[in-house]
C-alpha cells in the first residue's frame, strides 16, 4: 500500500526498529534469508568462498541477529520477520551452500526461540508452530 514506508537495508536493522514506533503500526522485515546472504558476502569480501572463515562470519551474523532480536523486543509495534525454511531440502553440494544453509538454519532457530509466534507458510497455507 502507498502508506507503507519501504526501506531496503540488510544490516544494522536494529537502528530502524526502535521503541518510539507507534504501537498500532506493523514492521515487516522481508527477508531474513536475504539478509544472511548479504552479510555472508559482505564479510567474505573479495576472497574465494572456499577460503572464508565461516565460524567468524557466523559470529558476526549472530551479533547482528541478537541486536535485531533486542530491537524487536523493545519495539511496541508488532514486528513480523519473514525467512525461508532451509532444512527440508537436500544437502547442498558446495561448501558455501552447506555453510549458508547451516548458518541460516541456526539464525532461524534463534529468531524462533525469541518470537512470540512462529508460522510455517506453504503455498499460502499457514501452520502455527509456536
Amino acid at each position: 500500500p502507498e502508506h507503507w514506508r519501504t526501506v531496503e537495508r540488510w544490516q544494522h536493522l536494529d537502528e530502524l526498529i526502535h521503541a518510539d514506533i507507534n504501537p498500532n503500526e506493523v514492521v515487516l522485515l522481508e527477508c531474513v534469508t536475504t539478509m544472511v546472504t548479504n552479510l555472508l558476502f559482505d564479510y567474505g569480501g573479495d576472497k574465494d568462498p572456499d577460503e572464508w572463515d565461516y565460524q567468524a562470519m557466523e559470529q558476526a551474523i549472530n551479533a547482528e541477529i541478537q541486536s535485531l532480536i533486542a530491537a524487536c523486543q523493545r519495539c511496541p509495534a508488532k514486528v513480523v520477520l519473514v525467512t525461508n525454511e532451509v532444512g527440508m531440502g537436500i544437502v547442498p553440494e558446495s561448501r558455501l551452500a552447506r555453510h549458508f544453509r547451516d548458518i541460516a538454519g541456526r539464525v532461524n532457530q534463534q529468531l524462533a526461540a525469541a518470537a512470540n509466534e512462529v508460522w510455517l507458510v506453504v503455498s499460502g497455507i499457514g501452520v502455527k508452530i509456536k
